[in-house]
C-alpha cells in the first residue's frame, strides 16, 4: 500500500483529508455518524449535517420524539437511514448514552456502536454503497479511536466494503 500525507490506507480503512459531508468517488454512498438517545441535536458532527441538508436532523428528532418511528425503536443499537441524495444515505446510528459530562466521560456504547455497524453493513452490501465518515465516536461520544476503528474493521471491512475516514 502506498502512503502519503494526506492519504493513507490501514487495515481496510482509507484517511483522506476532507468534508466528510462531501463524500469523494463514484457510487452509492453512506454517512454513519453517532446520535445520543436523549433526541438532543446541536452539536459536535450533526452541525456540519445539518449545515449540508436538514433531513437528517428532522428525521432523527421525529424518531426521539416518538420513540419508535416505522416499527424503528428508539434504542441504543438501533440505525436510522435517511435518504439525502440519489444514492447517498446519512446513518443515524445511536449508539451514545447520554450526553458527556463530569459523571458521563465516554457516553459511547462501544457494544451499541459494533450492532449499529453492522446494520449499516448489511443496508451497504444491498445498495452497494461505500462508508464515508469523519472519526465518529471520538469528540463528544468521549470514545477512543483505537477502539472504534477496530469495531469499523471487523463490522465493514471484513465485508470488503469500501471505508474513508475524513480528516480536516
Amino acid at each position: 500500500m502506498s502512503t502519503s500525507s494526506s492519504n493513507l490506507a490501514t487495515a481496510g480503512i482509507q484517511y483522506v483529508k476532507g468534508d466528510a459531508t462531501r463524500p469523494q468517488g463514484e457510487g452509492a454512498k453512506i454517512l454513519p455518524h453517532i446520535v445520543n438517545d436523549l433526541g438532543l441535536w446541536g452539536a459536535g458532527f450533526v452541525l456540519a449535517l445539518s449545515r449540508r441538508w436538514a433531513l437528517p436532523e428532522q428525521a432523527y428528532l421525529a424518531w426521539a420524539e416518538t420513540r419508535c418511528l416505522n416499527s424503528l425503536p428508539f434504542v441504543l443499537g438501533q440505525v436510522q437511514m435517511v435518504k439525502v441524495g440519489e444514492n447517498l444515505w446519512v446513518a443515524n446510528m445511536l449508539a451514545q448514552h447520554g450526553v458527556r459530562g463530569r459523571g458521563n466521560p465516554a457516553p459511547i456504547r462501544y457494544d451499541a456502536l459494533r450492532e449499529c455497524l453492522r446494520s449499516v453493513g448489511v443496508f451497504a452490501e444491498g445498495v452497494k454503497a461505500s462508508i464515508h465518515a469523519p472519526r465518529f465516536g471520538c469528540g463528544l461520544a468521549g470514545g477512543s479511536w483505537s477502539e472504534v476503528s477496530k469495531i469499523i474493521e471487523e463490522e465493514l471491512c471484513r465485508l470488503s466494503l469500501d471505508v474513508t475516514v475524513y480528516d480536516l
